[in-house]
């Protein structure tokens, strides 16, 4: 072997360590931890991919606004929603609402959280929703030619999220698919 082959052999490895080390020192995706009558769970949020929507979310965090609400629609076989009702089914006030950015790149996949809206597709405000299964059928343009905007993932306690979306659910006054025992998100805390 030539001292040329070593050399271009040596140097190609000390840049692959090097692009190791950078990429594990690299900043990490924003943390929320979440805990709940049911256990905890942690998501993380891509800046990079939903902007106006992680900024969002980030401030109702910090302001401690999703800290007693419930998990007020649920439905197994598709996602679990809360951030927006008290136990007693009164709305929380949100802020102005934030535009879509559904066409982010990012799927409404098992596990995945994302923005609930109206039929308006600028309209999210503070309620999101955790897909418990992978729901294509919410992926921009579908299912009104807008989508719905993913902006994380859990990254631990998905059993939690089952847990959840299990729970027994009725009817409360105008409210369908409401947890019998009313699902407390106790605190919401930004961890990273």
């Amino acid at each position: 072997m030539n001292m040329t082959r070593v050399s271009r052999r040596l140097a190609v490895g000390i840049t692959t360590a090097l692009l190791i080390c950078t990429s594990s020192f690299a900043e990490s995706a924003p943390q929320v931890k979440f805990q709940t009558s049911l256990g905890d769970f942690t998501v993380e949020v891509y800046p990079d991919k939903a902007p106006k929507t992680v900024e969002n979310f980030l401030q109702y965090v910090k302001d401690k606004h999703f800290n007693g609400t419930i998990f007020h629609r649920v439905m197994d076989g598709f996602m679990v929603q809360g951030g927006g009702f008290t136990p007693d089914m009164a709305q929380k006030p949100t802020r102005e609402p934030i535009p879509l950015e559904a066409k982010n790149g990012l799927k409404n996949d098992r596990g995945t959280i994302a923005m609930a809206r109206t039929g308006n597709p600028n309209s999210a405000t503070a309620q999101f929703f955790i897909n418990v299964v992978d729901n294509n059928g919410l992926n921009a343009p579908s299912p009104d030619g807008y989508g719905y905007a993913v902006f994380g993932k859990v990254s631990s306690g998905m059993e939690t999220i089952d847990k959840i979306r299990i729970a027994p659910t009725g009817n409360k006054g105008m409210f369908q698919n409401v947890p019998v025992t009313p699902i407390l998100i106790n605190s919401a805390t930004l961890v990273k």
